[in-house]
């Protein structure tokens, strides 16, 4: 018997700079922080958010997304390798990606154009993080 899961709960992404991703992802999404070790945390609290790695884990609609410093400077991200392919966040609907656009235009973050996937019913805007990380907004066109 398969397991039973009920919902997703938490995608962490390994980046090698993470003021750099953090000026990103806040950018880009304005995720609310869940977990973070603030700056002038005394030992115990260190201690209590050691899973954290340096890094920061958002929260948003579709469950948590976490930041995890840990990549060697020169390191890239490849979705031609083992393990992510790429991560979809949901939009409402097609002029939500059509703001998306000019969010990241203003930001000077370069994307694809906004493609009509046909018989899936959905549209997507592809682009990427600082440690070119595949990202993607997912609209319904019906």
């Amino acid at each position: 018997m398969p397991v039973s899961v009920t919902d997703y709960s938490h995608v962490r992404l390994t980046v090698s700079d993470i003021e750099r991703s953090r000026a990103f992802y806040d950018a880009v999404f304005g995720f609310d922080v869940a977990f973070e070790l603030p700056a002038e945390a005394d030992e115990q609290t260190k201690e209590q958010l050691s899973f954290l790695f340096g890094g920061v884990i958002y929260s948003f609609g579709g469950g948590l997304l976490g930041l995890r410093p840990v990549a060697p400077d020169e390191d890239r991200f490849h979705e031609d390798r083992a393990g992510l392919d790429h991560v979809s966040f949901s939009v409402v609907d097609v002029a939500a990606l059509e703001q998306a656009v000019t969010v990241l235009d203003d930001l000077g973050v370069a994307h694809e154009g906004i493609k009509d996937l046909g018989g899936a019913g959905i549209a997507i805007l592809e682009f990427r993080d600082p440690d070119n990380i595949a990202l993607e907004l997912t609209a319904p066109t019906a």
